[in-house]
């Protein structure tokens, strides 16, 4: 039997979520940022976990020009901890580089894999799924968070859940059916209808070693460069400098399609009443955050709404802003560029952030 000693998280905190621009920017991506409260996603993540996990069985995977910053947000966190990438190759790539240095620390490693841009405002239902998703874990189960849909959300992957499984637990463990991609509205209401399904929330917990066995199945080319990485370095944690090169070689894919829609003995554990969010854009914000009795929602300092309703402004300046006569809209006052936009739109805001870079304004990034 494993123990709870051998439970780990793996934090996933190196994207750059660019459709947060523009407050989210490279030297300062939106995991850094105090978004919702006093305190940075990423560190929002970090407290989650009190009570399940201890900080030096927490690892986090970013970037090597963010590593600095998230260290000094999380001096608790053991610096041996950071798995640094040489550069993005997807999050497939992420989880697996860190779960083989994981597992020459920890054979009997059990670990969470979360994103530190997801939040659960009921913290202590979220530590009680954790802790069932733990134990179904360690009955052998790559398990998946699945959230029960509160609408009939476009934005959101979904999971048709199967059989139940047998497992004595706090929460019911259903198998997996199939993993399926963003639908449009239509099937989003008919998914959401059947009561079969369940947003993919992106999470996962299982056994180290169970999961690097379906990489050498289902993946066995970055499973092997992963094999070459790890002999090139002798400590818990990769030398970016040392495996550089192989890195490169690696194709991108995600952890859905390269593992978890192949892989043997998947379940999904479903809750409800969490306040889960993806904080991938300026919508997803809007969402969780207090409005006044006119649905307006301001962050900053001088900000007067007049004749407007559903409306998100959110500034890093001290120059007043008035806005008058709108509707489900967003502004957003950066320290050097302003961001105006339908709430609808918000997604789009990643292809305006491509526009910049084509035009050689990089500065703004």
């Amino acid at each position: 039997m494993i123990t709870d000693d051998h439970f780990y998280a793996i934090i996933m905190a190196g994207g750059g979520g660019t459709r947060l621009w523009p407050v989210s920017r490279r030297k300062r991506p939106k995991q850094m940022l105090n978004l919702l409260r006093e305190e940075s996603l990423f560190l929002m993540c970090i407290s989650n976990l009190e009570g399940v996990i201890p900080p030096e069985r927490i690892l986090v995977v970013t970037a090597v020009d963010q590593a600095g910053q998230l260290q000094q947000q999380a001096p608790q966190i053991p610096r041996v901890n950071f798995i640094l990438e040489p550069q993005p190759r997807g999050n497939a790539a992420a989880v697996g580089l860190a779960s083989v240095f994981l597992q020459r620390r920890d054979a009997a490693a059990v670990t969470a894999i979360l994103a530190a841009d997801i939040i659960f405002q009921n913290v202590e239902g979220y530590r009680s799924l954790l802790r069932s998703a733990f134990m179904a874990a360690q009955a052998g189960y790559l398990v998946t968070l699945g959230i029960e849909p509160t609408y009939p959300a476009t934005g959101y992957g979904y999971i048709e859940r199967g059989e139940r499984i047998p497992l004595n637990l706090p929460h019911a463990v259903n198998s997996v059916n199939k993993f399926k991609e963003k639908p449009n509205l239509e099937l989003a209401k008919r998914m959401m209808a059947d009561g079969r399904h369940v947003w993919n929330s992106g999470l996962f917990i299982w056994r180290v070693a169970q999961v690097l066995g379906e990489y050498q199945r289902n993946m066995p080319e970055l499973w092997q460069i992963l094999q070459t990485i790890l002999a090139k370095c002798a400590g818990d944690a990769p030398i970016p400098e040392a495996i550089s090169a192989d890195w490169e070689k690696i194709q991108p894919q995600t952890i859905d399609f390269g593992i978890m829609e192949k892989a043997q003995k998947v379940a999904v554990l479903s809750a409800s009443g969490l306040g889960w969010n993806d904080i991938g854009c300026w919508d997803s914000l809007y969402e969780v955050l207090p409005a006044d009795e006119n649905g307006n929602i301001r962050r900053g300092e001088h900000i007067l709404l007049d004749h407007s309703r559903r409306t998100l402004v959110f500034s890093e300046n001290h120059r007043p802003i008035l806005a008058v006569g709108l509707e489900d809209t967003i502004i957003i006052d950066g320290e050097e560029a302003l961001l105006i936009c339908q709430r609808d739109e918000s997604q789009q805001v990643k292809e305006v952030v491509k526009i910049l870079k084509d035009s050689g304004r990089e500065r703004y990034l």
